[in-house]
């Protein structure tokens, strides 16, 4: 049984309940049949009970088995969260066009680091809505249990995708993970290290190198 802490690597399809419309999946069938992009697609490697996935999703995977398949409801508070009215607001339109936007109903776009949507446009103003696209909504994960990972050098590097994105050279030094990053990479280290801690249970350090000198081919 699968208990929180432990490292499994599943594959899951998420659609919204009320028209069945797929909006996450690490399944290629899934994925060319919703439009989404293929790059990169593969099955997630995650500690559970650390909310690396919605938190309705994470709990359901407490007690369930490797090699088999489940579905489970997921309600908007445990989900992607309600919709909160303040988080629609109304933007000067001169602000998009400063950025060479042209702001158009139902348009989604990054604005200050979030997705957001644009509800209307008149009059030199845009109604923009913060709150993400799925706020609201209740949502269903259908996901298979594919293996149990045990290994920590896994464990560290499916951590070191879902945290930073990237994955470091380390050393494992006597339960510390010792990362090998440039001088300007290592607050950002000494930030996550927490996090890396309480999921791990290893503590984690910068050890500052060198940056890597380019070679003379890739300087051509």
């Amino acid at each position: 049984m699968i208990k929180k802490g432990d490292f499994i690597e599943i594959e899951f399809t998420g659609k919204i309940k009320d028209n069945n419309e797929i909006f996450d999946t690490t399944i290629k069938s899934d994925a060319e049949k919703a439009g989404l992009d293929l790059k990169n697609l593969k099955p997630f490697i995650l500690s559970v009970g650390h909310r690396m996935l919605p938190l309705g999703f994470d709990e359901d995977l407490e007690g369930k088995e490797s090699g088999k398949s489940y579905s489970v409801k997921v309600a908007p508070e445990k989900a992607f969260g309600k919709r909160n009215p303040q988080m629609v607001r109304m933007i000067p339109t001169k602000l998009f066009h400063a950025q060479k936007i042209n702001p158009v109903r139902g348009m989604q776009l990054a604005l200050d680091g979030q997705l957001v949507k644009v509800l209307s446009n008149a009059s030199g103003r845009t109604l923009v809505d913060f709150n993400n696209p799925l706020a609201g909504r209740e949502v269903v994960y259908e996901y298979k249990i594919l293996r149990e990972i045990t290994d920590s050098k896994e464990k560290i590097d499916s951590l070191q995708e879902f945290l930073f994105r990237k994955k470091f050279e380390y050393d494992l030094e006597d339960k510390t993970i010792f990362f090998k990053v440039e001088k300007e990479i290592e607050p950002f280290i000494k930030m996550i290290s927490k996090k890396f801690e309480e999921i791990l249970g290893m503590k984690v350090e910068a050890r500052v190198v060198e940056p890597k000198k380019a070679s003379e081919t890739e300087k051509k």
